[in-house]
């Protein structure tokens, strides 16, 4: 848990990145607006985890779910968003897939690919040494 109630903010790299992209260029912000959009998005932030957590906790859950942050949004009275984190949450379940898949995919070519050798024929590699040792030596009188 938060020690301070400093903790809870969420960063402020985090917000100013938000805010850039969402503005036209040119548009300057003050640090008091960008503060107070900071504590405005963190309280909100807190209110939806806290309202997501009753869900869970109805169900008998430690653990929230994207559904119950979903209903969270819908009793905090945010449905207007409901059909545009749908399709972010879907795109993202699509992609995490896809990278699974991917990876899946390139271990198992990796392990079929790679030839695997006995203990005898590492052994006689690591006895052979280099090939010429005085190739790249200096030797100073």
């Amino acid at each position: 848990m938060a020690e301070k109630p400093e903790d809870l903010n969420l960063p402020n790299s985090v917000i100013a990145r938000i805010i850039k992209e969402a503005l036209p260029d040119g548009v300057i912000i003050s640090k008091e607006t960008r503060s107070a959009i900071s504590k405005a998005a963190s309280v909100f932030v807190l209110y939806c985890t806290s309202c997501a957590n009753n869900f869970a906790l109805q169900q008998k859950r430690k653990t929230l779910k994207d559904a119950d942050v979903l209903s969270a949004l819908e009793e905090m009275e945010f449905e207007h968003f409901l059909p545009f984190l749908k399709e972010a949450l879907d795109t993202f379940k699509k992609e995490k897939k896809n990278a699974s898949d991917k990876k899946k995919k390139a271990k198992e070519i990796s392990e079929n690919a790679s030839p695997k050798l006995d203990d005898s024929s590492a052994d006689s590699e690591i006895e052979k040494g280099p090939k010429d040792t005085n190739e790249n030596t200096i030797t100073i009188d």
